[in-house]
């Protein structure tokens, strides 16, 4: 079960990764001011989130969207009992995210020799070479940064159609083998139901043990939340989603639309798994990124609907901090 990092934190039952800051402000074409993005990171924090991944170390002239990923990345690092994570694509990427202070990399391996080539320029073999690479820099200027290797494309690709299952575990061990401290599966493109999911978690588990790591999914077609269900029904405990459901992916035709972070709190919340996020503040959040980017849609059925009549989300989190 994961923990908060810092102590006067209570325990939490699943850790909500917020990867709206890269995820979804990538995948649009409008660049949002970085004084928004930090008004926007300041308002997920006071939230609640405990892990967000701020920004992607990419060159400007490929991802404007991430031009100022060092100063977004160093005001981050001064929210308490936030862990700040970047996307980091080789080692030039992750050198600059450790010296802006990042303190744990995500890695994106393709399952998909065809998403790979096209995302990263790289094959599925290259990368893991460079899972070990990081590895060894983050050992000798950052021994204390983690490395999270994300299986993209883990439940099929638009490009290459189905992608076996063999060889997205085996990518995945691969990764674990060349330093990867945690490894999770991605629904790059939605293409995930539930009985997959559990599956593919399953054989995960078996294989990583605790270094089986997040489920990142899609709600492309409208299964997003019973796939994390799926997942933490066998055991996943890590969530990555997206205020507003902002994100996609843009070097896989038709992926659209990560989880949203607000149904997917209130759907563990009003089960009796505690996250930690303080549903209410996690709506003004809202507010803070809507007011960084004028005119983008944001979705989400919680906020179209509300919070139910009567519902009560438990603060005892609140009042143990207090």
């Amino acid at each position: 079960m994961p923990q908060p990092p810092f102590s006067s934190s209570p325990k939490i039952d699943v850790l909500i990764s917020e990867v709206g800051p890269r995820d979804g402000l990538q995948s649009i074409a409008t660049t949002m001011p970085t004084m928004n993005k930090m008004r926007w990171l300041d308002a997920l924090a006071a939230a609640g989130l405990r892990e967000i991944e701020v920004a992607s170390f990419v060159p400007a002239k490929l991802m404007p969207q991430m031009a100022d990923a060092a100063e977004v990345t160093k005001h981050a690092c001064t929210l308490p009992g936030v862990t700040v994570m970047a996307l980091v694509p080789n080692l030039r990427g992750a050198n600059a995210a450790l010296q802006a202070g990042a303190q744990k990399l995500t890695l994106p391996v393709s399952a998909s020799t065809a998403h790979s080539l096209a995302n990263v320029r790289r094959t599925r073999e290259q990368m893991i070479d460079d899972v070990r690479s990081i590895s060894q820099l983050r050992q000798d200027i950052a021994p204390s940064a983690r490395i999270e290797a994300g299986i993209s494309t883990a439940f099929g690709c638009t490009l290459q159609g189905v992608v076996n299952e063999d060889d997205v575990i085996r990518t995945a061990v691969l990764c674990a083998n060349a330093g990867a401290d945690e490894v999770g599966l991605s629904d790059t493109v939605g293409y995930a139901n539930p009985a997959q999911v559990r599956r593919l978690f399953r054989r995960l588990r078996m294989e990583l043990g605790p270094r089986a790591g997040a489920a990142h999914m899609h709600n492309t077609r409208g299964l997003g939340l019973a796939n994390c269900l799926a997942a933490y029904e066998e055991g996943v405990t890590t969530f990555d989603s997206s205020q507003g459901g902002l994100g996609g992916c843009p070097f896989a035709p038709g992926a659209s639309g990560n989880v949203v972070t607000e149904d997917l709190v209130f759907m563990f919340e009003a089960m009796g798994v505690s996250t930690g996020i303080d549903i209410a503040l996690l709506r003004e959040a809202r507010a803070a990124l809507q007011a960084g980017l004028p005119g983008e849609p944001l979705y989400g059925m919680v906020h179209e609907a509300g919070l139910p009549k009567g519902f009560i989300q438990s603060m005892d989190f609140l009042s143990k901090e207090a």
